[in-house]
């Protein structure tokens, strides 16, 4: 099926550390740019519907773009404004040091919210402002304390003290006017969504709720300039998610979804987390040029901001010559959008909040939620000329997420023209384009068991249940199946059972390492091919080809090379990119070059002294050794016209056809291959346990430097050569069988 191989897998690099990160859709630089480079001249209009990703939408205009965004979210909006054109680092630091000599009652306001996290140092015992303190879950104090002791050195983790208890009882006294405080500027004491207010503020501690409201009534009364005032909001937002107990300990990179305290947290001293948030902001790059609408940006690329949702944007498409839409798809994320309504109200006030506080009463968002959701927006870009390009990434995929968005696009009239997925921990991409009003098709399990089956057998390998599920919404989108309920929601669960329904009947497939959910486990044929190539032979071979072609080439050459050739749904991991180049090529600089030895020169030098040596030892063990040159060199022992072992001779680690193929009974026959191939055949046996199975029938291999150091053994029999052949194995193979 053309859809499996249909766009290519685009790489870019690991995006900056930004504000608000850990909610965002973590998307690869460079990517959305290799895309326009191919689908949409610079200087024209490009859509982005959701605003998800601010990096993304900066890098669209970096590229020359006319982006029209959409956001309802304050905080996203303020999140793109702040990406495209921050501060300098000068007027961060200004804008600090404003609000650093500010007065708390008699104290400079710096001093005062390190008051609030003072220990002491248990060597030296002076005062110090803690780094963070570590909490349980319902419990009414913090069981420990993180500190670097500026006087004495002595840094770590340690124990709270009596100390410790007694400030914090002191700061808690009062703790239910602050919180009142705060909850005002977000919904005032008859707002019938105070209640999900209340149940929002209770993932702060009351010293971050105290320290918060501090710091956002000094930012209201604080005299200075409009940009350093736009500077002390950015860094108060990154204090604003620091100061909530979704940060788990110990320290991890938390994506939180839910709001669901974790059984330990850490507490952050907040006016480090202002000060940690000047680094996080400030940006090297020129800045984009961002207008609101209706004002339009520059003709050579800057983003037009759209205040509201698609919805109220989808009135004035007509007005704008889009060209090309590209978006990173939201995901349900109750903890962001949630939160997002309480640092709206802090920071703009509840006025600002207002639009945006529905968010706070919703406390579940499942997948045929978010499938009605993404349709009915999606379904506003009907105003697009047809065939408008549609690039999307949707990042953390997993089955409900990519079927949610492939459903929600259909139903909005958007055919499916490629998909590219290369592990569960990449994001996937998505390419549509807008299409003619057509009737749904059929929910046909018989064509998802079909897409199913042609996918296993074009990558040849065992795959994630992501991947089968992928497969099986591929072959619903080409016939016009995802979408045959009136709403997506009703659609989502009826696909999800013809795909589990298509895989678990019928004896089509079979399961490794699986449990009784279907999504565990590695999903393969149930009759594989034989005469064809697994996948991480064909990485192997593509490869090897580009280094001999390419000396010196850099690692993101050798990924942008494999996934031109191996493109979509066979994408392969870096992982299994990564291995080939260890087996085969040395890196210096970044650079990777293929061994001397492996070239093929060399290696055909090596065949040749491989094939004499068992040709002679054969020979002198009282056999008649015999060559075959074909489908690869083979050294068959043959005793009374029978043959009693065979040796094939490889230079590589492209194993998976010699193991299906009958070229004798694995147990009559070792596969010979160079030493620094056993490492590779080791990674192919531990990700495919197909592979492995057939290994298991009796296969085994003797490496060449082995066999030359067996062939200078001073005395050699039948029972010597056994025992020494077998004394070699691959790693993480099992002790491999005796000969003799």
């Amino acid at each position: 099926m053309d859809l499996f191989t249909s766009v290519p897998f685009l790489t870019g690099r690991p995006p900056a550390p930004k504000p608000l990160a850990r909610f965002l859709p973590p998307v690869a630089e460079g990517v959305l740019t290799a895309w326009l480079e191919t689908s949409a001249a610079p200087g024209g209009w490009l859509l982005d519907p959701f605003g998800a990703a601010p990096q993304w939408t900066v890098e669209a205009a970096r590229a020359g773009q006319r982006v029209l965004v959409a956001a309802n979210n304050p905080v996203s909006r303020f999140l793109l404004e702040m990406t495209a054109s921050p501060p300098g680092e000068e007027a961060f630091t200004a804008a600090l040091a404003d609000l650093a000599a500010s007065r708390k009652g008699e104290e400079r306001l710096e001093a005062h919210i390190h008051s609030l996290y003072l220990t002491n140092c248990s060597q030296c015992n002076k005062e110090i402002p803690a780094q963070a303190f570590l909490w349980k879950r319902d419990e009414k104090q913090p069981y420990a304390r993180v500190y670097q002791c500026p006087h004495c050195g002595q840094g770590g983790e340690f124990l709270t003290t009596e100390q410790d208890h007694a400030r914090l009882v002191r700061l808690t006294a009062t703790a239910s006017l602050h919180r009142s405080r705060a909850l005002e500027r977000v919904a005032p004491l008859d707002d019938p969504d105070r209640e999900y207010a209340e149940q929002a503020l209770d993932h702060y501690q009351p010293r971050a709720v105290y320290a918060l409201s501090t710091l956002v009534n000094r930012l209201d009364g604080l005299y200075t300039t409009p940009e350093r005032r736009r500077a002390i909001t950015a860094i108060l937002l990154h204090a604003l998610d620091q100061g909530n107990v979704l940060w788990p300990h110990p320290t991890e990179r938390p994506r939180p979804k839910q709001l669901t305290t974790p059984p330990q947290f850490r507490e952050h001293n907040l006016w480090t987390a202002l000060e940690q948030g000047i680094g996080l902001w400030t940006e090297s790059r020129p800045p984009v040029p961002v207008t609101l609408w209706p004002e339009l940006p520059p003709e050579s690329g800057g983003i037009c901001l759209f205040e509201g949702p698609l919805r109220e944007l989808a009135a004035h498409l007509d007005e704008i010559p889009v060209r090309a839409v590209a978006s990173a798809l939201p995901r349900p994320n109750q903890a962001f959008w949630t939160l997002s309504a309480l640092w709206a109200g802090w920071l703009w006030g509840h006025e600002a909040a207002a639009p945006f506080k529905s968010a706070l009463r919703r406390k579940r968002y499942d997948w045929q939620w978010h499938a009605n959701a993404l349709g009915a927006a999606l379904r506003h870009l009907d105003a697009l000329p047809h065939a408008t390009p549609f690039f999307a990434t949707l990042a953390e995929p997993e089955p409900g997420f990519l079927s949610a968005a492939l459903i929600a696009g259909e139903f909005a009239g958007l055919d499916l023209t490629g998909l590219a997925l290369r592990t569960q921990h990449d994001p996937a991409q998505i390419t549509w384009q807008r299409g003619d009003e057509s009737k749904p098709g059929d929910l046909d399990v018989g064509a998802v068991r079909e897409a199913i089956r042609d996918y296993l057998v074009l990558r040849d390998e065992p795959v994630i249940y992501l991947h089968a599920h992928a497969a099986g919404l591929v072959g619903l989108a080409a016939v016009k199946g995802l979408s045959p309920q009136p709403q997506p929601a009703d659609s989502l669960p009826a696909v999800q059972a013809a795909i589990r329904h298509a895989l678990e009947d019928g004896g089509h497939f079979l399961r490794y390492e699986g449990t009784e959910n279907v999504e565990t486990g590695l999903w393969a044929l149930a009759d594989p091919p034989v005469e064809s190539d697994p996948l991480s032979d064909r990485v192997e071979m593509a490869v090897v080809r580009f280094l001999q072609r390419n000396p010196a080439c850099a690692f993101d050459e050798v990924l942008a090379e494999l996934h031109r050739q191996l493109p979509g749904l066979v994408t392969p991991s870096e992982g299994l990119a990564r291995a080939v180049l260890d087996s085969y090529a040395t890196e210096s600089e970044g650079r990777w070059t293929l061994r001397p030895e492996d070239f093929a020169a060399a290696r055909r030098v090596d065949l040749d002294e491989i094939r004499a040596i068992l040709e002679r030892v054969g020979a002198s063990l009282g056999y008649q050794a015999e060559v075959r040159e074909t489908p690869r060199p083979l050294v068959l022992w043959q005793e009374a016209g029978k043959v009693v072992f065979g040796y094939a001779l490889l230079a590589s680690a492209v194993i998976g056809r010699t193991l299906r193929q009958t070229l004798l009974p694995p147990e009559k026959i070792w596969l010979v291959l160079p030493g620094g191939r056993a490492g590779l055949v080791d990674y192919k046996l531990r990700r495919d346990p197909s592979l492995k199975g057939l290994v298991g029938h009796g296969w085994r291999f003797v490496k060449y430097r082995h066999l030359r150091r067996m062939a200078e053994l001073p005395v050699i029999n039948r029972d010597t050569w056994a025992e020494q052949l077998n004394s070699d194995p691959i790693d993480g193979l099992e002790q491999q069988m005796a000969m003799f």
